[in-house]
Parts: structure tokens; sequence; C-alpha cells
């Protein structure tokens, strides 16, 4: 019988979790209770005395000062309601992890397999509340059906003397016998659509189709035989291709060959988007920089590398992990983060991560309207995604120095949840190039860092489908940053010894795509899947083989260095185990105590795959501009134009990161005299005993979309650059990044507008070739997510074609970085930059419930000579602020500007330069591109318009004592005159309370 723990707050403490949860109860649901209190619950199933066990419960797993135990007995009272929730089977248990661990450490002895420590919180209910209630309280606040349990408990049910029942959530059992199944190929079409669909393999008929002719190959059979294998495929092998293959890793749609016919009928056939815009664009870009080129590695690595200094390298990496944060948004989000960061590790030999950066797209966290099947509330998504990520980086040491949150409520089906990484490394170790690795034949296999468990099984496959009524609880992994930074620790010590060749992720697809990968150096390998360690007991091989369960990397080591690897880890206690050999055998072989489970053509499991071929066709929408009266009162609309959430604070969320841990972050994510003004970008010093700086900063613009894809790409660029040369970044030396998240644009029954999305995808590539290579940016990595839709039943949500642009780069010195805030009063005030009747897509359309046509567009040539003369001004000192222009245009960045500063500012809205007459109201909340707002001190006035002579730079105002935004139009008539207090209000308060 398994012990149980309880650990309550002793009478007259504070429940602040209680009281947290009593009031979001009544905010989220409308349920107003008297009272809230919790209780942890640990259950204990191991061999223990009760002396031990009671040493446990007032040691390490409670506070004596505030808090009682109690063991096997119940420690809740006073309530009406009971409910408690904990994991499911097979769910990653991380405070009973540390709890199973700090026991072990009492004891002095490591558990017996099978036995665990289990994790539950009791929330005691008093109210008026009944069992059908509580019932709502769990499913739809307390707990996550698709990884949690509980039970509910009233009291009258309640049993003073043993509580509530005990549920010990095992996984597996000592007697459970792996098994290892063939699959029968030789069947028809419907049949073999049905062994994808029920095996959750995510292979279409054709995939199928070219596994089944490859399986029937007398050449294969003869050659499996060998092996002792039947005919057909075993679980483990089809496994395996179906997660090589999966859109997620192989990225089919953008490798496809697409006929494309534009708004005039012209036919296109694009072998490869990928090849053809991404990597055509970056080998155009490199070519033209010369003996200029930065890039050391592109498109091959975890990361993307390039050239920071002569002595040191940057990598640089952003992912999605949209799918799963969907199910479960905390433990969705934090595996995001901690997986990326595994990409900086696991890139050529290996980086220090320095910072990461997140971006959030979400349905309105006020959302009020019916919510499909599976879907949860968009405002529990919103925190479980934001403390994910704040406990996935600030557990790990990491700062986060930069992200946005975009809201649409399109979103509702699929929260985007981007999460980034950069590192640095020696540019040379040992006297090779650290962006450089190989694994060779004879190198042992070995997983290194966590178990493997039931968590993330069919992670990779899950990702390339929609959000479905079949979508599986074992695709989300639970992360955990402290197993994983002592994984990173020990890491940094083997790299500096040269102990190994080559080190990679176990990300999506688990061993299956990191050993798979891997093996391509050599042809082959030899993998052993019974000796990898596990969380427990009773995983078949393929789920070894799949599991993403997290804090694994996977390594190269040659025979040589094996033990002082092994002594090495032990040494710094983090597991580390021989899996097998990499060979130049041909196949990917992988073996279970000693007979053959899974032997596969290396060339079949990564080439096999045939090519889709996806029909594309643009369409004119006719969209139309609206014809509308200007407001009575500018100012009025100001203030709410600050409020829309797309433009509001996001200072709540970030003041959960920790931005200042590595004591390098320059440029800070809010900025201002109080510190609460919106920067454009982060500055980062990396080395501190030099002052050389790395910028990032990104731009995403997703509404665009609704008009144009092309112009929604372009803008993103633009807004990415725009940013970063506004804090310094130097545009001569600067990376991009594209993370494409798309709705399906698979042409099918279930997406009969597949051709226009593909289309859509199209001219987003197209976009991205031409503004890469105008601005001279090349591209050093990226992903793509293709099926962000929800669909059961005849209820689809697609997203909003969405592309995250991040930019990375470096500045000479950090001192010269300039902040968006206004300085000192008398301060000249000038915008650079042509401002256009270009609202289509606008918040300010949205806001008056218009859509329009006019949707921005991006002179590059412009914009890039614009951004030279701006790096020229900071370099020579002649900023004392600079901010960019984007969402709600000249009216929100003004107000953005003076409140952050703590000044008011006088601004004539008659200099603004135009290219054709504009309305006042357009003028101000156009959302023109490559626009900047800057102030300067009057003695450097001449040097400045020196500078920007034949730019278009217009000087339209100064800086006031006054704390007035005083905005002037036609015949010096005020339109606007508000306090700088009374606008950060509005911006200040739309999230205060999240």
């Amino acid at each position: 019988m398994p012990w149980r723990i309880v650990v309550g707050l002793k009478d007259g403490v504070r429940d602040a979790r209680g009281e947290r949860i009593r009031e979001e109860l009544k905010r989220h649901l409308g349920i107003s209770l008297e009272a809230v209190r919790t209780i942890d619950v640990y259950t204990v199933d191991a061999d223990l005395s009760e002396e031990e066990v009671l040493a446990a419960a007032r040691g390490p797993l409670s506070d004596p000062v505030i808090q009682e135990t109690a063991v096997n007995r119940p420690l809740a009272r006073d309530f009406d309601v009971l409910i408690e929730v904990g994991f499911r089977p097979g769910v990653t248990d991380n405070v009973g992890r540390t709890a199973k661990e700090a026991i072990q450490y009492l004891t002095g002895r490591p558990f017996r397999e099978g036995e665990g420590v289990y994790t539950s919180t009791q929330y005691l209910l008093k109210g008026a509340v009944d069992r059908q209630l509580a019932e709502r309280i769990a499913a739809d606040f307390l707990a996550n059906g698709l990884i949690q349990r509980w039970d509910i408990c009233t009291a009258a049910e309640f049993d003073p003397e043993r509580g509530v029942p005990v549920h010990v959530p095992r996984v597996g059992g000592t007697d459970a016998e792996p098994t290892v199944r063939t699959i029968d190929l030789a069947v028809g079409d419907e049949e073999l659509l049905r062994i994808s669909r029920e095996g959750m393999l995510a292979l279409n008929l054709e995939e199928m189709k070219r596994i089944q002719a490859y399986a029937g190959d007398p050449e294969v059979r003869r050659q499996r035989a060998r092996f002792g294998l039947e005919a057909g495929l075993t679980d483990v092998e089809l496994e395996a291709l179906a997660q090589t293959w999966s859109e997620h890793c192989k990225h089919k749609i953008f490798s496809a060959r697409i006929e494309y016919v534009d708004e005039k009928g012209q036919r296109e056939v694009i072998d490869s988007l990928f090849k053809t815009y991404i990597v055509g664009a970056t080998r155009r870009v490199r070519e033209n920089l010369g003996e200029r080129d930065f890039c050391l590695s592109v498109f091959k690595d975890n990361a993307g590398v390039i050239r920071f200094n002569d002595d040191w390298s940057l990598c640089f990496k952003v992912e999605t992990h949209n799918s799963p944060s969907a199910l479960d948004p905390y433990g969705g989000a934090l595996t995001g983060i901690v997986g990326v960061n595994r990409d900086g590790a696991g890139t050529g030999l290996g980086a220090r991560l320095i910072f990461n950066t997140d971006v959030f797209c979400f349905a309105s966290p006020f959302y009020d309207k019916p919510l499909p099947a599976r879907l949860l509330h968009p405002r529990r998504i919103f925190e479980g995604v934001v403390e994910g990520v704040e406990h996935g980086g600030n557990k790990s040491g990491i700062p986060t120095v930069n992200g946005s949150i975009v809201f649409d409520d399109r979103f509702a089906g699929k929260p985007l949840v981007y999460c980034g990484t950069a590192g640095i490394m020696p540019a040379e170790l040992n006297g090779k190039p650290t962006h450089e690795k190989k694994a060779e034949v004879g190198d042992h296999i070995v997983m290194v860092g966590g178990r493997i468990g039931k968590d993330g099984i069919h992670g990779a496959t899950f990702s390339s489908e929609e959000l479905h009524e079949d979508s599986p609880v074992t695709a989300v992994q639970i992360g955990d940053p402290i197993t994983q930074r002592k994984m990173f620790d020990f890491l940094a010590v083997a790299r500096e010894r040269g102990l190994y060749h080559s080190i990679t992720d176990n990300g999506a697809g688990g061993l299956s795509s990191s050993v798979g990968e891997m093996a391509e150096d050599t042809g082959g390998c030899e993998l052993h899947l019974d000796r990898a360690p596990l969380k427990y007991p009773g995983l078949q091989p393929w789920e070894i083989l799949i599991s993403e369960a997290q804090e694994r990397m996977t390594l190269a080591v040659p025979p040589e260095h094996l033990q002082a690897f092994l002594t090495l880890a032990r040494e710094m206690d983090v597991e580390a185990t021989d899996l097998g050999t990499f060979t130049d055998s041909g196949y990917f072989h992988c073996l279970y105590r000693g007979r053959t489970v899974a032997c596969l053509s290396m060339e079949f499991l990564h080439e096999g795959v045939p090519q889709m071929v996806l029909p594309a066709r643009w369409e004119e929408k006719g969209h139309s501009e609206p014809q509308f009266e200007p407001p009575e009162d500018l100012g009025q609309t100001l203030v709410e134009m600050l409020g829309r959430l797309n433009i509001c604070s996001k200072e709540t969320v970030v003041r959960r990161y920790d931005h200042e841990v590595q004591a390098g972050t320059v440029v800070k994510p809010l900025t201002g005299i109080a510190n609460d003004g919106p920067s454009d970008a982060a500055v980062f010093r990396p080395l501190l005993d030099s002052f050389e700086g790395v910028v990032v900063s990104h731009g995403i613009c997703p509404r665009y979309s609704d008009i144009d894809t092309y112009h929604m790409m372009a803008c993103a660029i633009d807004e990415g650059l725009r940013n970063y040369v506004a804090v310094g970044g130097d545009i001569r030396h600067v990376a991009g990044l594209d993370n494409f998240c798309w709705c399906d644009p698979v042409l099918s029954d279930k997406t009969p507008d597949g051709a226009y999305k593909a289309a859509q995808l199209v001219r987003a590539n197209k976009a991205l070739y031409d503004y890469c290579v105008a601005f001279g940016v090349p591209l050093i990595s990226g992903k793509d997510s293709m099926k962000n839709d929800y669909q059961i039943g005849d209820t689809k949500i697609s997203i909003p074609p969405t592309v995250l642009f991040s930019v990375i780069g470096r500045m000479d010195d950090v001192r010269k970085a300039v902040t968006m805030d206004v300085k000192r009063p008398g301060h000249l005030l000038y915008l650079l930059g042509i401002t256009r009747n270009e609202l289509g897509a606008s918040e300010y359309y949205d806001h008056l419930g218009f859509l329009g046509a006019n949707v921005p567009r991006v002179d590059a040539k412009a914009a890039l000579e614009l951004y030279l003369r701006v790096n020229r001004a900071v370099g020579e000192g002649l900023l004392a602020s600079c901010h960019d222009l984007s969402d709600g245009g000249l009216g929100v960045a003004l107000a953005e500007k003076a409140f952050a500063g703590g000044f008011g500012l006088r601004v004539d809205l008659t200099a603004v330069r135009v290219d054709a007459p504009l309305r006042e109201d357009l003028l101000l909340f156009s959302e023109s591109q490559s626009r900047l707002l800057v102030t300067v001190a009057p003695d450097k006035r001449n040097a400045f318009e020196s500078l920007f002579a034949g730019c278009d730079c217009a000087l339209i105002g100064e800086v006031t004592e006054s704390a007035d935004l005083v905005l002037s139009g036609r015949n010096g008539e005020i339109l606007v005159n508000k306090t700088i207090h009374e606008l950060k209000e509005a911006w200040q308060a739309p999230l205060r309370e999240l």
C-alpha cells in the first residue's frame, strides 16, 4: 500500500494560492466562493519504513514554520467540496521526481524500478457549490483533462479518518512484456489509410503506398530475412518512418512541387519553396556580400551560425510549439523554450546560451463566445503559456530579452508559441571550428540527460495535423529545466575536453530523428533500444524509439573517449548511456534484447518520401477602402487606440521574465524614465571584457495577410529591421530567421480553399526572397508549422497566415545604443520616412470595424538608404532617442515616446511628409512602413539635417517641459491635447490584472 503524505498550511497562515484561485474562479467562470484553501499531496509508492516517511514529510517535503503534515490521514477540514487534481499515468511529474530525489538523499538508497513519488493538489472549496458545479470547476479551470485526472468529494462523503481514495498513477508494470508487431502492408488502399490513421502516423495514401512498395521489394525482403524480419514492416519501422517523414520533420509542403497560377493566369512551377526562395535568397545575398560574408553555418544544423567577431560565433534559432500548447498550455510552452535551448546547445559542438526571445499569438483573454469542443479558453491558454515559458527560461538561468504578444480571435483554434534562443561559441576549439561537427564510423551513440517516458509520443506526427477529437494526450511533453541545466553544465566541460565528435537534440521524433540524422554522416547505425534508461518499465520498443521526453541529447563519442565521457557524467550527476554505434552499413538498424526490430535503408528513411504536388491559385478578393466620417474627437480616439490589445502595454507579462540574469542586457524589454516604455529591440553584451553587442528584434503582422501575404511578409521583414536599427544594430551585419505558421494549404475535401492558401504561401515566399535580397539579409535558419487549424465536426478555425521574422546581428559598441524614450525638453522631433494612405488591415480600421484595401507596402531601396544613415547617426551620437512606427502608426508612437520619457510633445501634423494629401485621422494612424521617430539635441541639428539631406526627413515638433501631447493640424487648430498620464493609463490598463 502506498504512503500518502499530506502537507497543508497551519491555521492563521494566509493561503495566497487559494485566494488567487478564488479570485480567478470569479473572474473566469463567474463563480463566487466564500473561500478556497489548498493542500499538497505526495503519494509515495516505495518500500519505505514509517520512520523514513515521517522524516521525509517533516524534512524536504514541508516547511515546519508555516506547514503541518500528516501521513496516511487527511488534513482537509471545513469545506463543502474537495477536488483533488493529479497527473494522469505517463505524464511527467517534475515535483514528484524532485521529491523522489530528496527522499533518496534522505534514506541513502535509490528507489527500485517501478517505485516513484506522485504529486497531486487538493482544493478545498467553501460556499454554494455542489458536485455538478465542482465538476465544472475542475474541468474548466483547475485541471487539463488531457494530462490530469481529478476526484471530487463532498463534505458529506468525506471520511475524516481516511480522506479521499488513493490514486497511484503507475505507468506500465514490471511484468509488462514488450512486443514487436509486424504489420502486413499487402492490403488495399482503405486498409493502408486505416493503419496510418489508427497508428497516428499522419501519412497520406501516396506515402503509405511508397512504404508498401518498399516492403514488397524482393531485394528488401531478402535483406530483411537475413536479420530475422518477416514480410511487412514492424511497428518500430513504421513509427520511425512516420516521424522522419512527418510534416514537422520533413517540411513536405515547403519541399513540394507547386503549380502556381497568379492573378493574371500566368502559370509557374516551383520545385520546393525552401530551395527556391529561402536557400536561393541566402545564396544570392552571400554572393553579393563577397568577402564580407559573415555566415558560417546555415540550414544544416539545429541553429544558424554567424560570425560575431574573429574569436567568437553566434548561433540563433526560433521554434514553434503550437499544437502541444493548445492541449496543455503550460507543458507545451515550457517544452517549447527548453527545447529551443537544446537547439543552441546542440549546434556545432555546442554553444553557451545567452538569451531567450518569445512571441505569442492568442485569441483575446476576454473572449466571451461559446468555445467548440476540446478548446481551452484563451485566457487559460494565455496564462499557461506565459507561465510555462517563464518557468523554462528563468529556471535555466537564461534571460528573456525580447518578445511580443499578438491578439486575433482566430488564434482560439490554435495559439502560436514562438520561442527563440541565442548562443555564443568560440570560433575555434582544440584547433577546429566549433560550428562544424561530424559523427564518425565507430563512434558510440550516447544519450545524456533525462530518461525516456510516454510523454511526447507522436509529438511530431501530432504537430503535422490539425487539432481534432483524436489528438493524443501522450503528444504533450513536460519539460524539466533543472535537469536540463545540469546536462548543459556537463556538456560544456565535455566540449572543452574534446570528448565527442558530434551532438544533437532529442527533439521531434526522439531517438528515431536524432540518431537517424546523425547516422547520415556515416551511412548507418546500430541502436540498442533495450539499453535506453526509462522513467518506468513497460514501454514498447517503438515508444522508446520515438518518445520526445525532454532534457535529452544524443552524442557521437569516439571509443577512446567513451570511458572518460561516462566518468565525467557520473561525477557531474548526469545520466549518460551507451546505446550502440554509428556504422557505414547503409541501414538504420535497431535491436531490442539482441533481436532486430528495425532495419531500414538509410536512403529510403531519409529520401524515400514522395514529393507532394500542390495546386496554388491566387485570387484577387476585391477589397475596397471604407468611406466614413472622421472622428469628432481625435484625442479620445487616440486614447482608445492605446487600449487596444495589440497596442497596449504587455508589462505584466514582461515582468515575469528575468532579463537581468547573466548581467549582459544593455537595452532591456522596458525602458524610459520609469522603466515601463516599450523597447524596439534588445541589446545584449555577451562578453564582459568587450563592448561589442548582440542586437535582436523581430517583425510580425498577421493582420495584413487578410489582404495580401506578399506585403505581410515584406512588412514583417521591414519591421524586424527597423526595430533593429532603431537601437543601433548594424544593418550591414544582420541575419534573419523565418518562422512560417500557416493554415492547411493542401487542397482536400476538408480544405476546399487549399489552393488559395497555398498561393498565399507562395506569395509570402516570393516577398521573402525579394526583400531579403534587397536588404542584403541572409536567412540562417527557420521553421514552418503548416497545420494550424482546428477541426471537429463542421467547425473549422484557421489561423491567419503568420510569419515571425526574427533578426540578429551586432553593434560595435553597446555604449552607443539608443532607446525609444524622449530625453530632454527642447530636443527636436523628426519623422524619418514618408506617410501614405496605407491603413488596410490596420489597427485603426479594425477598431472601426473595417478591413480596407491599401495594405502597407515596403520600398526596400529607400528603406535601406534610410537605415544606413540611421546607423551613421547612431555611430556619431546624433540621436537622443529613436522609436519605430508600427501598430497604430504615428499617433501611438508619439504617445509611447512621450510617456516613456516623462515629457510632453508639441507636434505640427502639417509638417509630416506625405505622398498625397491625407485626412488627419488617416495621417495619424496610417501604418506605412520604414518610418522612425527620432529626437535630436538642438546643438546637433545641423549635423543631423546634413546627414539626412535627400531622405524623407521632416522636423515635426519638439519635446516640452509640460506633460502634454499636443498635436496641431491645418490652420494651427489643436486636434489632440492629452496629458501623457492619461495616455499612459489607457495604454497600461487593459492587461494590468493578467
